[in-house]
C-alpha cells in the first residue's frame, strides 16, 4: 500500500507539472513566409532594455533564464507596426534559477561549449546568433494581454519557420514597446532533439519537454 501511494503521488506530481504548462499557448507554426517590405518610420531596438525570457521543463522541474538582443529595428506607419526584426545573441544564454557550478554547467550545455555535446542544444560556436523577422501584424480584440498577433520567421541554428504569437504593442513619443505573454515553441521543429521522448527511448525522468516557453520584452527608440 505504501509503495502504491508513493507511485500515485509521483504520478500526480508529474501530472501537475505538465498540466500547469498547458496554460501557455503554443505559437502557430508554419513554413517560412515571404517578408513584405516595411514602410514608415524606423525605430532602433534598445538592446540594453530588451531581452528574450525562456523556460524549459523536465519531469524533475524547470529551468529559466534570458538572452540578449544584439540589434534590431521596428517600422511604424500611421500608428501601427508594419515590419521589424531582431538578432538574438545566443552566446548570451543566461540561467537565472541556478548559481555557481550548476549554473555554469547548464549554460555550457545549452551553448554546446564542449565538443561532445555541441549539438545537443544551440551550438553557439557554429550558430552565434538567431533571428526573427516580422512577416505580418494583425489586430487582436478582446484580449487583455495583447492587442496584436505578430507573425514572423524565426531562425534557430539553420532552420527557419514562421511563428505567430500574441503581443502587447504600445507606441508613443518615446518609441515602441513590445511585451508578449509567454508562448511555446516545439524545439524539435528546429532540430533540437536532445532529451526528447519523441526521438529517444527509455528516458524516464530524464526526458525534457519539447515545448520551450518564451516571452519577449523589447523597446525600440
Amino acid at each position: 500500500m505504501k509503495l502504491f501511494l508513493n507511485v500515485l503521488s509521483t504520478m500526480l506530481f508529474v501530472s501537475l507539472i505538465f498540466s500547469c504548462k498547458s496554460d501557455v499557448k503554443k505559437a502557430e507554426t508554419s513554413a517560412a513566409a515571404e517578408v513584405s517590405k516595411a514602410t514608415g518610420k524606423e525605430y532602433t531596438v534598445d538592446t540594453g532594455s530588451s531581452k528574450i525570457l525562456w523556460e524549459g521543463s523536465k519531469v524533475a522541474g524547470t529551468h529559466a533564464g534570458d538572452m540578449k538582443l544584439s540589434s534590431g529595428a521596428v517600422t511604424v506607419s500611421d500608428g501601427k507596426v508594419t515590419g521589424g526584426n531582431f538578432i538574438i545573441d545566443m552566446t548570451s544564454i543566461n540561467v537565472t534559477d541556478l548559481e555557481g557550478d550548476k549554473k555554469a554547467y547548464l549554460e555550457g550545455h545549452l551553448k554546446g561549449s564542449a565538443d561532445d555535446n555541441a549539438d545537443d542544444f544551440f551550438n553557439v560556436n557554429k550558430y552565434p546568433t538567431s533571428s526573427f523577422e516580422i512577416t505580418k501584424v494583425t489586430d487582436v480584440d478582446g484580449d487583455p494581454a495583447a492587442n496584436y498577433l505578430v507573425y514572423g520567421n524565426l531562425t534557430l541554428k539553420d532552420v527557419t519557420k514562421q511563428i505567430g504569437f500574441r503581443a502587447q504593442i504600445d507606441i508613443d513619443a518615446k518609441g515602441v514597446s513590445v511585451k508578449t505573454p509567454k508562448f511555446g515553441i516545439d524545439r524539435t521543429e528546429w532540430g533540437i532533439k536532445y532529451g526528447s521522448d519523441k526521438f529517444f527511448d527509455n528516458l524516464a525522468d530524464k526526458a525534457i519537454n519539447d515545448k520551450m516557453e518564451i516571452a519577449i520584452e523589447l523597446m525600440a527608440k
